[in-house]
């Protein structure tokens, strides 16, 4: 018996940008044991800014006393429902036609190496201000198996977008899954967007549009030399990164070294672009996953980066980079949230243990019943 749920999507990023809203459609069928996707649909998605308060509050959490944190798990959860309620009117949907809302919430803290995640948006208040039912917390469970808790993509690579050998996803990290033969991995490789709009910041940019200054620019090859020295490049999978990781260590490197934000740019598009080869050519070696032709799907803010893209294409000649279309590129980690939430509302795993090292698949999040 095919199942209709309905189930909206939140996705807040290391961008800060805004939160990234997703309503979709899911039938999904229990057959012999086993959970299948049999049709899903995006039907309306939206990205609400953040206003400059919650911008400077969220950036500066990390760093901020634990009473602080607690009120701000539970003010960013009102105001989660806040954003939500304002995305309900302007698409003029009813909550009473939304079965459940998947929300990431906002990553202040990823240590699994020390056995926990933090992302905040209470899951209570944002229930409480909707009216409708909440999953969040998705990846504690897996770190509570021995699992990173990440990267929670490959779920939505396996049962939305069906047909490539590699995903990517350019968001403020870059991170791949690759199906190899059924077995899917997947990681983070390195910072991403988070250092291109840092560095796009100097030039009183909030981003580099397009790459059109980083294509303007010239390989520092002393820069590229020394972030691709940085340690964790070197670690095997499964692993991956916090955003801590990312502004301590590749971006506060490319801030400090002198040289044009042009040359700096482009030095790290072609950084991402090496280590997305050197983590292709680390997988198909490790997995014996040998063709002649790969397929790989591009999504994230990363993919509009035309610059960055070209650089991914001449470094890795062996694979089809594919850019998703549409509302995908940008809605795809929103659309991953609703999927999620609907497997946890059906009691079956959603994060997989082959691409987090746990040391089984998890059903991860927390649900709180509409109020």
């Amino acid at each position: 018996m095919i199942k209709t749920s309905h189930a909206l999507g939140l996705m807040s990023g290391s961008s800060l940008d805004g939160l990234d809203v997703a309503f979709c459609r899911f039938e999904t069928e229990r057959q012999n044991g086993g959970f299948h996707l049999v049709k899903w649909e995006l039907l309306e998605a939206d990205t609400l800014p953040f206003t400059e308060e919650w911008q400077a509050r969220l950036k500066q959490l990390p760093a901020a006393s634990g009473f602080a944190l607690a009120q701000a798990h539970a003010d960013f959860g009102r105001y989660l429902g806040e954003l939500t309620g304002v995305f309900f009117k302007e698409k003029n949907i009813p909550p009473s036609q939304v079965d459940l809302i998947a929300s990431h919430g906002h990553t202040i803290f990823h240590e699994p190496a020390k056995g926990f995640t933090v992302q905040i948006g209470d899951g209570a208040a944002l229930a409480a201000a909707t009216g409708c039912t909440v999953v969040c917390d998705f990846r504690s469970a897996d770190i509570a198996l021995g699992g990173q808790g990440a990267p929670l993509a490959p779920m939505a690579d396996k049962m939305l977008f069906p047909g490539y050998d590699f995903y990517l996803n350019l968001g403020g990290i870059a991170n791949i899954t690759c199906n190899a033969g059924g077995r899917f991995i997947a990681f983070d490789v390195t910072g991403a967007n988070q250092t291109l709009n840092a560095l796009a910041n100097l030039a009183g940019l909030p981003y580099d549009r397009g790459g059109a200054l980083a294509a303007s620019g010239h390989l520092d090859e002393n820069l590229f030399e020394k972030i691709n020295r940085l340690p964790y490049l070197s670690q095997p999978y499964p692993k991956s990164l916090s955003n801590q990781w990312v502004q301590e260590n590749l971006t506060k490197i490319c801030l400090a070294v002198p040289g044009s934000v042009e040359d700096r740019l482009h030095t790290v598009c072609r950084h991402v672009a090496f280590q997305l080869e050197k983590s292709f050519r680390q997988v198909i070696e490790n997995e014996h996953f040998k063709k002649e032709k790969y397929r790989l799907l591009a999504t994230g803010g990363g993919a509009f980066n035309d610059f960055l893209m070209q650089c991914i294409r001449e470094a890795s000649p062996e694979v089809e980079v594919v850019v998703g279309s549409g509302e995908v590129v940008s809605f795809k980690e929103a659309c991953l949230m609703a999927l999620l939430g609907v497997m946890r509302m059906e009691g079956v795993p959603n994060c997989i243990s082959s691409v987090t090292g746990a040391r089984r698949d998890a059903v991860g999040g927390a649900v709180f019943s509409k109020q």
